[in-house]
């Protein structure tokens, strides 16, 4: 599906699900090596300033292989080859990263990906595809986006 070009620009809360097939120790910038179990991975993250969504898209050439600059520390996920960035649920114009990240079960590494909040991760991990993109979505239209 294209999303629409304004609401892309405008921006919002995105969730990325990446598909790990195999586990794997990863150094996530300061917060060390963690060690990932193989499943499927949800990221929240949110895309309010100017740009809007190319956060996203700098996600996905990350994910391809098209860049090596890590910022986020889902940019060392994202990085390995055996990732894989399979689905991203957005919710245009709405604020909403945080409600989302409550939302979805308690992440693998506490602080990932909330350096800026107060919340103890926005990292779910999930057994299976489907399990994570309903939960995802339903955690999106819960929160208002």
């Amino acid at each position: 599906m294209t999303p629409d070009p304004n609401e892309w620009a405008a921006g919002g809360t995105y969730t990325l699900l990446i598909e790990l097939p195999t586990a794997t120790t990863i150094g996530v910038g300061a917060l060390g090596e963690h060690r990932f179990r193989a499943g499927w991975y949800a990221y929240t993250g949110s895309a309010l300033g100017s740009g809007g969504f190319a956060r996203v898209d700098r996600h996905r050439e990350l994910a391809a292989g098209e860049r090596t600059t890590r910022h986020w520390h889902i940019d060392y996920v994202l990085g390995r080859p055996d990732a894989t960035l399979r689905d991203v649920v957005t919710s245009a114009g709405a604020d909403v990263e945080c409600a989302v990240a409550a939302s979805l079960p308690a992440g693998p590494v506490d602080g990932f990906g909330a350096s800026d909040c107060g919340c103890r991760a926005h990292l779910a991990r999930f057994a299976g595809r489907d399990a994570a993109l309903s939960a995802v979505r339903r955690a999106h239209d819960e929160a208002g986006g």
